[in-house]
């Protein structure tokens, strides 16, 4: 077997994975609904903001936070919205921990 061989196994496990399947449904639901595709889209983007001014200023101005806290409580009112999040949450760790075992395999050093 090569290198590609267990890359394709590497993606068959993945989508077999309860938490891949719970994120596709879940993204399935969101994108079958304009109003929670919207409301998701907001997310982002306030989420890339709040970032950037975490970034750029070392804090986050109490309007941001404001609109975060705002936005955070329309989402929890959606839950299809709120269970996308969530499932998303859940395969970062996997994916997170994959990366880590394939930078570790290679020795990759951050900051190097």
């Amino acid at each position: 077997m090569n290198i590609y061989d267990k890359t394709h196994e590497l993606a068959r496990e993945l989508k077999s994975c309860p938490e891949v399947i719970e994120l596709n449904k879940a993204s399935k639901k969101v994108e079958g609904n304009e109003k929670s595709k919207k409301m998701l889209q907001d997310f982002r983007k306030l989420q890339i903001e709040a970032y950037n001014e975490q970034m750029q200023k070392g804090k986050l101005s109490e309007e941001t936070e404001k609109k975060l806290q705002g936005l955070g409580a329309v989402i929890s009112m959606n839950p299809d919205v709120g269970m996308y999040l969530q499932a998303e949450a859940r395969f970062a760790v996997i994916w997170e921990d994959i990366m880590k075992i394939l930078n570790e395999a290679i020795d990759v050093r951050a900051g190097l």
